[in-house]
């Protein structure tokens, strides 16, 4: 294992909890996927610009992103803070304009 996810408080568990069956499964496949491999590819894990050490946990189902907001903390221990339901329907209204 490279690294170990832990959690802040309830928060983001809470808000997992409230997200579709096949989001939760996603969730925690992407939380193994970044404790047990050494480069985890940004479409899963990405540095958040113009910030100092927070990053963005991706989880992507059907029409549902899903970003978790975390940190690192001595470099192999991952907290995770909370997250947000991304309306994919905005993101690509921009994309087009």
């Amino acid at each position: 294992m490279y690294r170990k996810v832990v959690f802040y408080k309830d928060y983001c568990l809470n808000f997992i909890d409230e997200q579709s069956e096949k989001v939760r499964l996603k969730f925690f496949w992407t939380i193994r996927l970044i404790e047990r491999i050494e480069r985890v590819p940004e479409i899963y894990l990405k540095h958040i610009e113009e910030t100092e050490g927070l990053y963005e946990m991706r989880v992507h189902v059907g029409n549902d992103a899903i970003r978790i907001f975390c940190f690192f903390d001595k470099g192999r221990l991952v907290i995770v803070i909370n997250g947000f339901k991304k309306s994919r329907k905005k993101h690509r209204q921009k994309r087009l304009n």
